[in-house]
């Protein structure tokens, strides 16, 4: 893994990009905006781990200039997946890896029916990241990042990945079963992520701090838990209040869907809410708290557009 190319210089991106590139490593960044201010002035991240800078960050405009890599990570939003196939072709040799660090489901599927399965591997991301600028990120909490392969078990790659990124700083770790890892993901992006949309972009300590909030967290913290196990991934009913804990921890953090919606940008419905619903919906579940967050967000997207 000699080359890495970042497709996605939002917050996810050029943090662990950052942190990859701070470390030694050879990564290129592919940016759809900002391009300028990060050439100019390199990248900065203000981190509860220590602060670090890349001076100058090998920061591209298209594929094509930056060529074929051994890893492709993908840290943009779901809702760009349209441009998979024009935008992670030209980064592709015959052993080429694709790691994606989206959130939601539907993610691999679609990259393994674009450039075969045996390429896929999945990312989680468990940390409180804000980017401030294109060159300036703002690291408030956690970073763990779990991977797994799309076709399951723990590969000499997946290993390979775990130990690169460890060595940059980035705790990480390989998971036998991304299926289970990305549904844990899920216990804490539908109801945090959803709420703090539902109640007009509200921080995670606002919707906690509400008469019922909590309550509500957990309802639907349990309705992914049983979506998860109705579709075979058994999840500990004891990570509601690890997760609930943990995110009071985070003080008034702003989920990404959250700015997402509050800036007018297109939020991730489809991957974080419709096709987890839908796969739980076909085994058979019926979650009545998650059914009714999703029409609060689609409503409060048709209010915004």
């Amino acid at each position: 893994m000699s080359s890495i190319a970042i497709v996605g210089s939002g917050a996810v991106g050029t943090y662990y990009g950052g942190r990859l590139a701070a470390a030694g490593e050879n990564v290129r960044f592919l940016a759809r905006s900002g391009l300028r201010e990060l050439q100019v002035e390199g990248l900065r991240v203000e981190s509860v781990a220590g602060d670090f800078v890349v001076d100058r960050p090998q920061v591209f405009a298209s594929s094509a200039e930056i060529g074929a890599v051994d890893l492709v990570v993908i840290a943009w939003k779901a809702t760009t997946n349209d441009h998979y196939e024009e935008v992670v072709a030209p980064l592709l040799h015959e052993k080429t890896a694709i790691l994606t660090l989206q959130n939601g489901l539907g993610n691999i599927e679609r990259l393994a029916d674009l450039f075969g399965a045996y390429r896929v591997l999945g990312g989680l991301c468990f940390v409180c990241i804000n980017r401030v600028r294109p060159g300036l990120i703002h690291h408030l909490a956690k970073g763990l990042v779990t991977i797994g392969e799309m076709e399951g078990g723990v590969s000499d790659r997946s290993k390979l990945i775990v130990e690169r990124f460890c060595a940059a700083g980035i705790e990480c770790r390989a998971v036998d079963d991304l299926v289970a890892a990305q549904w844990t993901k899920l216990v804490w992006n539908v109801p945090f992520n959803g709420l703090c949309i539902a109640g007009g972009g509200i921080t995670t300590q606002e919707l906690l701090s509400q008469n019922g909030g909590e309550d509500e967290v957990r309802a639907l913290m349990r309705e992914v838990i049983a979506g998860a196990a109705a579709l075979g991934r058994s999840l500990p009913d004891e990570m509601i209040e690890q997760q609930i804990r943990a995110t009071h921890e985070m003080g008034d953090y702003r989920p990404s869907s959250m700015i997402d919606y509050v800036e007018g940008r297109e939020v991730e419905v489809e991957a974080i809410w419709n096709e987890p619903l839908r796969r739980a919906r076909k085994a058979g579940v019926v979650l009545a708290h998650w059914e009714r967050l999703l029409n609060q967000i689609k409503k409060r997207l048709g209010e915004r557009d």
